[in-house]
C-alpha cells in the first residue's frame, strides 16, 4: 500500500514539474505593440513570442501617448 501511494505522489510530482509554469501564471504569449488615434487602432507592430521576465516587463509598460496617439502592448 505504502508503494502505491509513493508511486502516485511521484506520478504526481513529476506532471506538476512539467506543467509548473503554466499553474504559476507563466508561459509565453505573443506580443505586439498596437497604437489607437481616438481609440481606433491605426499601427501594429510585429507579433513576436516572449517568455518569463521579457513577458512580465511587457505586460506592466503602461501605455505611451504622443500627439494623440496611445501606443500599448497587446498579448494574446
Amino acid at each position: 500500500m505504502k508503494r502505491k501511494l509513493a508511486y502516485a505522489a511521484s506520478l504526481l510530482l513529476v506532471a506538476c514539474t512539467f506543467t509548473a509554469c503554466d499553474m504559476l501564471g507563466g508561459g509565453c504569449q505573443t506580443c505586439q505593440t498596437v497604437s489607437y488615434e481616438n481609440g481606433n487602432p491605426i499601427d501594429w507592430g510585429t507579433p513576436a513570442e516572449y517568455c518569463d521576465d521579457d513577458l512580465v516587463t511587457i505586460k506592466t509598460t503602461p501605455p505611451t501617448t504622443i500627439n494623440g496617439v496611445t501606443t500599448q502592448w497587446e498579448c494574446n
